[in-house]
């Protein structure tokens, strides 16, 4: 491992490994401990008491942010030709069907959402394997899959996120950006830690909400105390 950098160091001295913050205090700290030089997101990492293997348990779902991400994603709309102008007004990057599917299938991924229409989830089904692994294969469950794409188009470009359980029980999610006031990432992330909590499984025994963090990117991790959380 390589050694720590004097601001790497200086951030870890302010935060307490063995104390659980509150949602307020942690907000601010680690807007307080970032170290990058850029705007760096916020992410929080839920880890909870569930069997991802299980289908009712492997939780996932989506979310419009109060105050957003702070991040611009790029979307790809992959639709009939009847529907692409309404996905270019909209507001959606890249809209077409078989000349993107090429690209994707050539390796062309710069890209942070797809939706798609239904009627052409069985052309996008031959690109699966490549669209799956990278998170970006279209789903119903995160509403990617509508005929509705405009609405699809705004609810992402307005701060609509998905998340999902990892194998190993853990949701991480993107809450905003340093730049945001702590009084926003408070809400953010108590909205989303709100709503995971509802969606706790009948079949899930003992502690559901086993550790909350945050972290900017390269910051030290701090734990959230969950009873904080209004």
């Amino acid at each position: 491992m390589g050694k720590l950098g004097k601001k790497r160091k200086a951030a870890n001295a302010k935060v307490d490994p063995d104390h659980s913050y509150s949602i307020g205090e942690a907000m601010a700290l680690v807007k307080e401990v970032n170290t990058t030089k850029f705007d760096a997101s916020i992410d929080l990492h839920i880890r909870l008491g569930v069997d991802p293997r299980k289908a009712d348990q492997a939780i996932r779902g989506t979310i419009t942010l109060p105050n957003g991400t702070g991040k611009s994603k790029t979307v790809l709309v992959l639709c009939t030709p009847d529907k692409e102008q309404e996905a270019k007004d909209a507001g959606a990057d890249h809209v077409g069907l078989d000349d993107y599917i090429q690209k994707i299938k050539n390796g062309w991924t710069d890209i942070d959402v797809i939706v798609a229409a239904p009627n052409v989830m069985a052309k996008i089904g031959q690109i699966g394997r490549i669209l799956g692994p990278r998170g970006l294969m279209p789903n119903p469950k995160s509403g990617t899959v509508t005929p509705n794409v405009a609405q699809a188009v705004n609810d992402v470009k307005g701060g609509k996120i998905s998340f999902r359980v990892d194998k190993y029980g853990i949701i991480h999610s993107s809450v905003g950006r340093v730049s945001f006031t702590a009084e926003k990432l408070v809400e953010n992330a108590s909205e989303l830690i709100k709503l995971i909590d509802k969606m706790k499984p009948s079949s899930a025994k003992g502690i559901y909400m086993k550790s909350i963090s945050v972290a900017s990117t390269m910051s030290p991790g701090i734990k959230i105390d969950p009873r904080s959380i209004n």
